[in-house]
Order: C-alpha cells, then sequence, then structure tokens
C-alpha cells in the first residue's frame, strides 16, 4: 500500500509540503536588534552537499533529508555561529533562513551558510555534521562519547570561500587568517584543496573545496593531535589553470553567481539607512492613501443629490441629513466597493509588516530595485524577505520557484527553486554589498552580464568582483559554458575589467573577475589581511 501523507517524524521540518514559499517571523529576535557593530561586510560563506541529489539521498534520510531537521536544532547550531534567526521563507524545495548576520538555505541535501561579521562561522561546522547523522539520517562516523568525539556524517562536497576581510585581527576562532581556517578544515576533511584568486596584493578571494565523494580526517589518537596533520597548502593562482584531475559524477547542474562590492556610492547608500528609508516609507504611505482615497471617489459614481449648500452648511443625501463633521463618504458605496473597516480588530497585515525591520525592508527591496531582479511577473511565486537594521544595513533574502516547476519537465526537486541573497553594510569607512544567487542563467532569459549590470546599478560599488562556479555536463572536456559565454562580461556598463581569472575545478568551471568604475580615484584596495 502507498503512503502518500508526510510522516509524523518528518512534521518538525519549518516547512514538508507543496505549495506557495510561506514566511515566518522570529519577533523575538528582531527585539533591538542593533547593526551599530557590523563592520565586516565580506561575509564567509560554506557549502555542505552529502549528496549529488536531492532526490536521492543516501542511508536513512528520506525524502526531505536535512529540511526534516527542526528550526529549534537549527537555531542551536546557530548559537554556535554567534548569529539568530529573524525570519524564515518556507518552501517545499528549500528553507530560507534570514540571520542576523546574513543567511542560511537548507536543502534536502545540502546547507548553504553565510555569515558576515564576526561570526564563527566554522565553529558551528561539527554540530552541523552531527545533526546531518542523528537529525536527518545521513551516513556518518559513529560518536565516540568517551573521547568526547560526536557523530559526523560524511559530506559528499564541501565548499568554504570569502574575499579579503577588511578587519581580520577582529575575527575570532579559526577566522583570523586564511591558514587558520585551512588547518581547520583539514582537521575535518581529506583530500582539500585550497587557492588564493586574483591579486595577492589586490582584491582576491579564498576558496577550499574538497572533491566528491570524499572521506573524513580519522579522529586524533591519545598521542595524536590534530596539530600533526599534514597542512594543505594554498594555491596562489592568477592565471587560467587546471586545478584538478577531471572525474565523473552524477551531481546536479549547479550554477552559482556572486558579486561581492566594496565603496559603495555614499549618496546612493543612504537608502539603506533607517532614518532615510522611513521618510520613503512615510511618503509611499501617504501616497497610497491618497490613490486609496482617488479611487474610492471614483467607485462612488454619481450621488444623488436634493440639496447641496455651501461649505458651512448641511449635505443632504436620500433625504438624510449629515453634519459635515459626521459624513462618511464611503457610507454610499456598494458592498463590492466597501474593502475597508473602521475596527482596528478587523484588520490583517501580511507577516513581513508586523515588525519594523521587516516593513522598511520591504520597502526598500522594492524602491532600490532589489524586487526586479527576478519580478513576479515572471516568477509569480517568488518571495523576498527582507530586514533593515538600526541604524542602517540591510539583508533580503529570496526564494524563487521556477516558472510552472522543474525546467524541462526535470523531476529534480532542487531543479524547481532556487535562491538569491543580498547583504548591505552602508556606512562609507567599511561599505560593502554582496549579492550571491543559484537561479539558472538560462531560466532568466538575461545573460549573466545583465544581471550583473541590474544588481550594480542599485549599488554602484567603486569596485566588485564577480564570480561564476557553474557545474559542467559529465564527461565534458576543457572548459565548460561559463568561459565559453563569457564574452559580454567583458564590458559592464560604466566599469573596466582589471582582471579574469579562469579555473577548471573537478567538475566545475570558476571565472572570478574584478572591475572598477570608470570615474573611480579610491586609490589602492583596501586589503587588511595580510596573513594567508
Amino acid at each position: 500500500m502507498s503512503i502518500t501523507e508526510i510522516p509524523k517524524h518528518y512534521t518538525a521540518s519549518p516547512s514538508s509540503h507543496v505549495g506557495t514559499p510561506h514566511l515566518t517571523i522570529n519577533k523575538e529576535a528582531t527585539i533591538d536588534l542593533d547593526s551599530s557593530n557590523a563592520f565586516e561586510g565580506p561575509e564567509k560563506l560554506l557549502e555542505v552537499w552529502f549528496s549529488a541529489s536531492a532526490t536521492d539521498l543516501p542511508g536513512k534520510a528520506g525524502p526531505y533529508g536535512l529540511k526534516a531537521v527542526s528550526a529549534e536544532t537549527w537555531k542551536e547550531m546557530l548559537d554556535l555561529v554567534n548569529c539568530k534567526v529573524l525570519s524564515t521563507i518556507e518552501s517545499e524545495h528549500v528553507d530560507a533562513y534570514l540571520l542576523s548576520e546574513s543567511s542560511m538555505f537548507v536543502f534536502p541535501h545540502k546547507v548553504v551558510l553565510k555569515t558576515c561579521g564576526t561570526t564563527t562561522l566554522l565553529w558551528g561546522l561539527p554540530r552541523l555534521l552531527e545533526i546531518a547523522a542523528l537529525n536527518a539520517g545521513f551516513p556518518h562516523v559513529v560518536a565516540q562519547p568517551t573521547r568526547g568525539i560526536a557523530a559526523a556524517a560524511t559530506p559528499y562536497r564541501v565548499f568554504y570561500s570569502r574575499k579579503n576581510f577588511i578587519f581580520p585581527d577582529q575575527q575570532r576562532g579559526p577566522h583570523r587568517s586564511w591558514r587558520d581556517e585551512v588547518r581547520y578544515l583539514d582537521q575535518r576533511f581529506q583530500g582539500g584543496s585550497a587557492y588564493m584568486i586574483g591579486k595577492m596584493n589586490g582584491e582576491h578571494w579564498y576558496l577550499y573545496i574538497t572533491g566528491p565523494d570524499m572521506r573524513m580526517t580519522p579522529p586524533p589518537s591519545p598521542d595524536r593531535e590534530f596539530l600533526d596533520i599534514p597542512e594543505t597548502e594554498t594555491k596562489f593562482m592568477s592565471h587560467p589553470q587546471r586545478l584538478l584531475p577531471e572525474q565523473s559524477t552524477d551531481e546536479d547542474e549547479d550554477e552559482t553567481l556572486e558579486i561581492l562590492m566594496t565603496d559603495l556610492d555614499e549618496k546612493n547608500a543612504r537608502q539603506f539607512y533607517l532614518e532615510d528609508a522611513s521618510a520613503v516609507a512615510e511618503g509611499r504611505f501617504f501616497q497610497k492613501a491618497h490613490l486609496a482615497r482617488k479611487n474610492a471617489i471614483n467607485q462612488l459614481g454619481s450621488i444623488p443629490e436634493e440639496k447641496c449648500e455651501s461649505l458651512g452648511g448641511s449635505t443632504v443625501l436620500n433625504n438624510h441629513t449629515h453634519s459635515e463633521s459626521s459624513f462618511d463618504v464611503f457610507e454610499q458605496t456598494s458592498s463590492d466597493h466597501s474593502g475597508f473597516s473602521s475596527d482596528d480588530d478587523d484588520l490583517t497585515f501580511p507577516e513581513e509588516l508586523t515588525t519594523e525591520g521587516h516593513s522598511l525592508g520591504r520597502v526598500v527591496s522594492e524602491t532600490c530595485g532589489l524586487a526586479d531582479v527576478y519580478p513576479t511577473s515572471k516568477y509569480p511565486d517568488a518571495r523576498v524577505d527582507a530586514y533593515l537594521f538600526t541604524p542602517c544595513g540591510f539583508s533580503a533574502n529570496g526564494v524563487v520557484p521556477a516558472p510552472g516547476g522543474a525546467p524541462n519537465g526535470s523531476k529534480k526537486g532542487s531543479d524547481a527553486t532556487h535562491y538569491f541573497t543580498v547583504h548591505v553594510t552602508p556606512e562609507p569607512q567599511c561599505s560593502y554589498a554582496s549579492f550571491e544567487t543559484n537561479v539558472p542563467a538560462r531560466q532568466t532569459g538575461r545573460e549573466t552580464a545583465e544581471v550583473v549590470e541590474h544588481v550594480v546599478t542599485i549599488f554602484k560599488p567603486g569596485r566588485f568582483s564577480v564570480t561564476i562556479f557553474e557545474a559542467k555536463p559529465t564527461g565534458e572536456e576543457g572548459f565548460g559554458m561559463a568561459v565559453k559565454k563569457s564574452a559580454r562580461m567583458e564590458s559592464i556598463e560604466g566599469y573596466k575589467r582589471v582582471d579574469r581569472i579562469v579555473h577548471d575545478l573537478d567538475g566545475y568551471d570558476l571565472v572570478f573577475r574584478y572591475y572598477e568604475r570608470d570615474d573611480w580615484k579610491g586609490g589602492k584596495p583596501r586589503l587588511g589581511e595580510v596573513r594567508y
């Protein structure tokens, strides 16, 4: 007999059902949330895959995999990272968590965690592996409680990356230098490779990546410490090069675009300040009120009049006299036109409008142009969850279901829903903005360069870098489409391309580009980080 209902032990998931993405707000986490001390914009990005496919999960993972894990369990893990969940978009294929410092996306087969500031992202990794093992049912290394070793699921692949920090000495834990981060990852994974991409004396980007079906580093014996593990050497790359031998994998098509922007135009960045956004919201409120009043008047039609005296007199309508102070202009409308109630208890608002940070975040996402990157006219089920911090700063997650479901008749669940995420630190002394998405370029109907131009028009950075990370079809030789279709990326309007670096990874193409605005006179990049 077929069982079609969701098993009871999966009901703890934030979303295990089909339907339009739904927003849930953690109001306690938004109380007195202040970004005054948020200074380090560049994020740490960890992506852990436990399977190559969302529809073919190994072990006892079940059909929902990581999405079967409760929100409370994820929140406990995020406490180790030192960030809080502000709100969640729940959808069939991915749950998007908007955090006090950036974002997390949970698919059945992988987790994407991105945090900024002085968060300790890698400190959450052991707990993440334990959750995947014990709560999601993925194959794992058995715990050894007497030796203080927790259970740990064996990932399929691991990616960790970040831009060079501006204030590395203020980081905590293993994040004070790239070398420390690599050592921390080597303590857990075998066969990882570390790279620095870009100029050592200019803007650059770090990447740690494991091959498919990687192995865990064996736990230390009583007389052997982690420090004895050979350290992975960071390779410094500034020209096209094949990095790893190719192997055939069943990994799903994967495409990620990341735009990292610095030196934002100060005047334009004011839209991400609470004071300025509040003024815009107030103006929009009165504008909408005016339009509502105008529409109501137009819907009234002609009103029968038996007597109409001067402004100082009274108005008689249908033989009923109303004093001027108590006359209700909506009284004569039909039930079809009366969509308003004077009883506040009857009014309901969308969830995203019930906290100031979320309501202003929605205003900013609409007015700055972010909501138009993947417009609802093309993606009717898309949902944006945005938050504006006090006194400034902005974060947004977007869940973007493919129009009409999975493309080309695909049955792969992860193909049907993608995400984007945006984070802004607007203060002039450390201004930074990032945009990341895995929405395939083929699905948007626009070239990647057009999406990049749209985004940089929103933020107007003095300089920015773009990384395109794209899986190649199994068995394809040489560089794939990410490289072959890149000519248009050489000319982003208003900017000159300074650097272009291409890497052929194990199953992936990586293209890194760095741009500066045509009129940029800001001097050399602010490196901050000098230890690798």
